[in-house]
């Protein structure tokens, strides 16, 4: 593994922090979650048009910019850092891959370059509260989180030519503002039920969508209900085997997420530097005092340890190794502990709606729980790698 980045991928990083600082400051990060949509359209725009990030990780013949997983999950530690709130994760994290590994010749025609050029916006629509799950970060995804049969979930059925679908999701990315739903469904029956990927409309008949209440708001979700709707089958033929395809989405999809919790947790640590220079107490700088720089230090290296797992992640996702699991369980607690830190020692203004502070901390537990905990997320990966098969246990 070469340590240094691209001059390319130094480039992406320069222009993407130079926009989100003039684009995205605290007042208007707080202006655009108010939004209907939850983000701000006109910096989507400004993301997609001037620097092709929706399209960043798609190859050039569908209108993408052509360049790998490990820029795009380079590019989130940069809009994690300013906890933009934007489709990018739901469109080009998770969507456009499945698009992409599943879909048919004319459906990649279709949909690609119109969620590359940022135009369409899209989410994963997966049965009630089973993201992680879904996308193997916690366990293994071909056991029964999508439901089927007596248990519930989205089913779908043929109509003729087509297909109806009938359930909900609760978890969906965006799912409110999303032209385009990529949902999972069981169809077959209860006794050979299998999943499979449909694309429904966003304003179809029979989608009734609510934006969710949720701990982050910079990270806006929707309950998705599906009342007989009609869709089209993502891929050709119902036989088609999804699920190791939502596996490997799952995998990148968690070394983007790693690489954005380690940008929010170097701002938030950032910001708490600065305060800590300027508060004086006993009449000097409370970051003079040994207790502050050693909790400061503390989660300086935590951070930096954190960072150099998610790099490790990004870098692995296009060499066939899955560590994204490991990563992101390393930068989820270093965000936790960034942001607690800062929220401590900003006193009394650090958990306060007129301060950034709490932000931070909330972009860390909203994440925990939809992707992890960071415990399940560790154990999931150690059970992967056998690590503790056929070992005897000292007691």
């Amino acid at each position: 593994m070469d340590a240094s980045f691209t001059a390319e991928q130094d480039e992406i990083r320069r222009t993407l922090r130079e926009l989100l600082d003039k684009r995205c400051g605290y007042e208007e990060l707080r202006a655009a979650v108010d939004l209907p949509r939850g983000h701000d359209p006109a910096l989507w725009t400004a993301l997609a048009r001037q620097l092709g990030l929706p399209g960043l990780a798609l190859p050039e013949a569908y209108g993408g910019v052509g360049c790998s997983a490990t820029e795009l999950a380079l590019a989130c530690e940069e809009t994690g850092r300013a906890l933009a709130p934007s489709p990018l994760l739901a469109t080009a994290v998770l969507a456009a891959p499945l698009v992409l590994a599943l879909g048919t010749d004319a459906q990649r025609a279709d949909l690609l370059p119109r969620l590359a050029a940022g135009d369409l916006t899209a989410a994963l629509a997966v049965p009630g509260t089973a993201l992680a799950a879904a996308l193997a970060l916690t366990g293994d995804n071909g056991g029964e989180w999508a439901g089927g049969g007596r248990a519930g979930g989205v089913q779908a059925r043929r109509v003729g030519d087509g297909w109806r679908l009938y359930g909900q999701a609760d978890q969906v990315l965006d799912g409110h503002s999303a032209r385009l739903l990529l949902v999972a469904a069981h169809t077959g029956g209860f006794a050979r039920s299998r999943t499979l990927f449909f694309l429904v409309e966003g304003e179809a008949d029979g989608v009734v969508r609510a934006r969710q209440t949720t701990l982050d708001a910079t990270r806006p979700q929707a309950r998705v209900q599906l009342r007989d709707v009609d869709a089209e089958l993502l891929g050709e033929g119902d036989g088609l085997d999804v699920l190791p395809a939502l596996s490997s989405v799952g995998d990148r999809a968690a070394a983007a997420l790693a690489c954005e919790a380690v940008g929010a947790a170097d701002r938030a640590l950032e910001r708490t530097v600065e305060y800590v220079k300027q508060r004086e107490q006993f009449g000097r700088a409370i970051g003079s005092f040994q207790a502050v720089k050693h909790r400061l230090a503390d989660v300086y290296v935590q951070v930096q340890a954190a960072r150099s797992a998610a790099y490790y992640a990004a870098w692995a996702t296009v060499h066939g190794e899955r560590v994204g699991g490991v990563a992101l369980a390393q930068a989820l607690e270093a965000l936790r502990d960034s942001a607690a830190e800062g929220i401590q020692l900003h006193g009394g203004i650090g958990f306060t709606w007129e301060h950034e502070a709490h932000l931070y901390f909330k972009r860390a537990c909203g994440d925990e729980l939809l992707f992890g905990p960071a415990h399940r997320l560790r154990a999931h990966a150690a059970d992967a790698a056998r690590l503790f098969e056929g070992r005897e246990v000292a007691v």
